[in-house]
């Protein structure tokens, strides 16, 4: 079946889900994360052959780490879905509403995209947030994962179809693309008129490529590179925790801290205390020269060191002068997703918060709380980098637009 063709009984599960009331579709997202727990051995045996394939293909650790799925892994997922359904519906929330002066009454309410395309790389479970999170806010989903994952994918996605069916809403709310052909990419990122709009999630490289080729909107998700930044006021144990956590407590994600900032007034006391826990981490730091006179272990950092999302045990480490200093280092090698600082000084949180140009700022605070279900929202699909239409992670509310009600008496505009 060819794209435009699933794309067109996308549109058609649309307009049922569209009108589908907020107890059907919990009932269908509580079926898939039940279907899903007790068909998990099927999910587990189609994974060890992606992981497989994978290791023969030479995958990083890190995206086999992405990629690989255990039965605690199927259960955190399923218990993802059971999350969502006790959220709130965003469809047909009243946003504001008013008495205009002629007696119109005015509502602006939220409403489905409509057909949602995710194009996404290696992580399965992003097969099921993606599915889950269109289903509750009213839109059908067309995923196009990546051929590392193909045989995970289509387990899941089997699964889940039969779930939604089963509850009594289209199977078709759910659909997976060909993954072996770069053909079913260009169909979707063309299918302008079909899919209402498109989110990738994945490397710079296949985001770029969505962002600029599609013609279908695009939802931007970026890469995170991720800063930590160690003020001069800082309480230097809660840095080392932080920086720690930011980096080691799990490497793959786009939320990870990939670059730490050391005002130089505390560099000689933080610096050896926080290398050790990066040399005890099994972590690889790429410093500058000031960080490289704490440790015979430290590489010399280059200008890409400091521009690379690693995804893996490695950290570029830089000494700054000042608080303006770390904020230009920010800004030059940033990426707009998360940014921290570790400071007991009022001043200085507010002065960076002000100045950080990114779609969540950390004070006091691990970068690994960038994430849906940390801020309450559930599943997420994907943390949004651009200003427009949403910035940071994004929840149900995030997958919706909306229309305004305008409701009168036969009133006539003179």
């Amino acid at each position: 079946m060819s794209v435009s063709e699933q794309a067109r009984q996308a549109r058609t599960a649309a307009e049922a889900l569209a009108v589908a009331t907020r107890t059907a579709k919990d009932a269908a997202l509580v079926a898939m994360a039940d279907a899903l727990v007790a068909r998990t051995p099927e999910i587990l045996a189609a994974n060890c052959a992606d992981l497989a394939a994978g290791r023969e293909a030479g995958l990083s650790a890190a995206v086999l780490d992405r990629l690989a799925l255990d039965a605690g892994r199927v259960a955190g997922i399923a218990d993802a879905l059971r999350q969502m359904a006790a959220l709130p519906d965003p469809v047909g929330e009243v946003v504001r509403g008013s008495t205009l002066p002629n007696g119109l009454e005015l509502r602006q309410i939220r409403v489905p995209f409509g057909v949602v395309g995710i194009i996404y790389e290696a992580r399965p479970n992003v097969t099921v947030d993606a599915a889950g999170i269109c289903l509750k806010s009213g839109n059908a989903a067309l995923l196009r994962g990546s051929s590392s994952a193909a045989h995970s994918n289509a387990a899941l996605v089997a699964v889940l179809r039969d779930a939604v069916g089963d509850a009594g809403l289209p199977a078709d709310a759910v659909q997976l693309l060909d993954a072996t052909s770069r053909d079913s990419v260009k169909e979707l990122m063309r299918a302008r008129g079909l899919v209402d709009v498109l989110i990738p999630r994945g490397g710079a490289s296949l985001i770029r490529t969505v962002v600029e080729e599609s013609t279908v909107p695009v939802i931007e998700t970026g890469v995170g590179n991720c800063h930590v930044y160690v003020d001069a006021a800082a309480d230097l144990a809660k840095a080392v925790a932080i920086a720690l956590n930011a980096k080691t407590q799990r490497l793959s994600t786009c939320n990870t801290a990939e670059s730490l900032l050391v005002h130089a007034a505390v560099a000689d006391a933080f610096l050896p205390p926080v290398l050790a826990a990066f040399a005890e981490a099994g972590v690889t730091v790429h410093g500058d020269d000031r960080v490289a006179t704490h440790s015979t272990a430290v590489r010399p950092a280059t200008d890409a060191d400091f521009a690379t999302e690693y995804l893996s045990a490695d950290i570029a480490v830089a000494v700054v002068d000042s608080l303006d200093a770390a904020v230009a280092h920010i800004r030059r090698y940033g990426t707009g997703h998360t940014e921290a600082i570790v400071t007991d000084s009022t001043t200085a949180a507010r002065e960076f918060v002000a100045r950080v140009d990114a779609a969540a700022v950390m004070v006091n605070a691990s970068t690994r709380f960038t994430d849906g279900g940390e801020f309450g929202f559930g599943a997420e699909i994907g943390i949004s980098t651009q200003k427009l239409h949403a910035r940071g992670p994004m929840g149900l509310p995030e997958l919706t637009s909306t229309k305004y009600v305008v409701t009168g008496d036969g009133h006539l505009r003179r």
